[in-house]
């Protein structure tokens, strides 16, 4: 192994001893985003430092099965564990090169994913509803928590747009690729003369700030707007101004939460997908920098950009950016996702390593 690979896993091995003396620290909980941090990094760390021990040890094994090899009674023994020793440390070679490539902080953040209907009017709300439905579902079979954080509903029971949270371990790491153009191809319920429709909608997957002061949210640079919430939610949502609009006055994004009767829980809902919102925005403006040099699964950050086909007629999926084709349209729209998310995340693994040989 390169020697400056074996110094990058020392220091790791390093860090990892200092933070399990940290967290051992009664009082390290007194501050709960240096603590949330430091579990986040040490979670990071661990399995590569456990590869890296693994390797150490089967060197040492490999050392002591060449000493062996003077003794005559134990030659045939040696030169198994030899064998043995050189293909395990092959393995854990290559492990840990792609243990160390370069790692998305945001990979294990929970994030906000974002629904909007986009052309074909009421069946691209409809579909709206479907993609809605196949996250839930495929957070549901991970056992993830999900939260609705806003709904704007179409006359015919779809979303205009439609915003949740999804709570759990490596949510950011599975769904990222998940942002962009999804367009659909079928016959709408309301089409009478059976003809094919193609409509499309935007998914924006973002990864939620630790906190809101994660982001630099200046309170001049806030117009918050308190209204009477419409739609469903009972008497009392009806009739006091419980609703919470924020305007982002230097870039113009607008966030409004009006499903909680309480106008405080509805402000801080507001306010972290306002964050949310920024801290997107300026993933998307280096990404789009980075997308002007190599190609990235990942992409710019332009949601217009057409990712995804679905074809109800002939049962297919068709990922377009890495070319590939799943006839499992009524699996994977019930949250089957495994597969394609797995195509996905090693065609990135292979970019990311294309980079670092370059």
């Amino acid at each position: 192994m390169k020697p400056s690979l074996l110094n990058k896993l020392a220091q790791l091995t390093e860090r990892l001893e200092e933070m399990d003396r940290l967290l051992a620290v009664e009082t390290i909980v007194d501050d709960m985003d240096n603590y949330r941090k430091l579990t986040r990094e040490h979670a990071e760390i661990l399995p590569v430092v456990s590869l890296y021990r693994a390797y150490a040890e089967t060197e040492a094994n490999l050392a002591n099965a060449t000493d062996m090899l003077a003794d005559v009674e134990m030659r045939e023994l040696a030169e198994l564990e030899i064998s043995d020793s050189k293909a395990r440390l092959s393995d854990l070679e290559a492990r840990l090169q792609a243990a160390l490539l370069p790692r998305d902080a945001n990979d294990e953040r929970n994030v906000f994913v974002e629904i909007r209907a986009g052309t074909g009017g009421d069946e691209s709300a409809l579909f709206s509803a479907d993609l809605l439905r196949m996250y839930l579902r495929y957070a549901e079979r991970q056992r993830w928590k999900v939260e609705l954080i806003s709904e704007s509903m179409s006359e015919l029971g779809g979303y205009k747009e439609v915003i949740v949270k999804i709570i759990g371990r490596g949510v950011y790491s599975r769904l990222k690729f998940e942002s962009g153009g999804h367009r659909v191809q079928r016959v709408p319920a309301t089409e009478t003369q059976g003809r094919i429709h193609t409509s499309a909608c935007t998914v924006a997957v973002m990864p939620e700030a630790d906190e809101v002061a994660d982001v630099n949210l200046n309170p001049a640079d806030l117009r918050i707007d308190t209204y009477r919430a419409s739609g469903a939610g009972g008497q009392h949502i009806n009739k006091t101004d419980s609703a919470v609009r924020i305007t982002h006055i230097p870039t113009g994004i607008v966030v409004e939460c009006q499903d909680d009767r309480s106008q405080h829980k509805n402000k801080a809902q507001a306010l972290s997908v306002l964050a949310a919102r920024i801290k997107d925005k300026q993933t998307r403006e280096i990404a789009a920098k980075e997308a002007a040099t190599r190609k990235s699964l990942v992409g710019s950050g332009d949601r217009s950009e057409r990712i995804r086909t679905y074809n109800f007629p002939q049962g297919r999926i068709t990922d377009h950016r890495i070319n590939v084709t799943l006839y499992k349209i009524d699996a994977i729209m019930d949250g089957d996702l495994d597969e394609l998310l797995a195509a996905l995340a090693s065609e990135y693994q292979a970019e990311l390593l294309a980079a670092i040989g370059e």
